[in-house]
């Protein structure tokens, strides 16, 4: 697994959480008591950007429809979400946040809940 530097220490405060990436990779990194947790960055239940959601002393909560996802194992805590997140491991070292990512892990954390079904169906011609 290779571990990649995606943002400085001081970028991640306390109870915050922002949204990084990692070639086409989107992470969400939250800091919770003091710790660095990275994860997806979209909702199991609907997609929404965890990047908007908060830090809560149970886990990392969905702005959306609130569901709570556990910072270690990615499950979810709270309804509505029934699947849990992809979760990344995470170090500090030197004022800097890495993210570790492999092949699998990063196709987990594109893989979307409703791939394909929003888009719209290319126009068709006609004569």
């Amino acid at each position: 697994m290779e571990f990649h530097k995606i943002a400085r220490s001081g970028q991640i405060p306390e109870g915050v959480v922002r949204r990084f990436f990692v070639g086409e990779v989107e992470v969400a990194l939250a800091r919770s008591d003091g710790e660095i947790h990275a994860t997806s960055n979209y909702c199991s239940h609907l997609d929404c950007l965890l990047s908007s959601g908060k830090v809560t002393d149970e886990g990392l909560l969905c702005s959306c429809h609130g569901s709570v996802f556990d910072y270690e194992s990615g499950e979810p805590l709270q309804p509505p979400a029934t699947r849990p997140i992809t979760v990344f491991p995470a170090m500090e070292k030197d004022g800097h946040v890495f993210v570790g990512i492999d092949d699998e892990l990063a196709e987990a954390a594109m893989r979307r809940r409703a791939a394909g079904s929003r888009r719209l169906s290319p126009p068709t011609a006609t004569s």
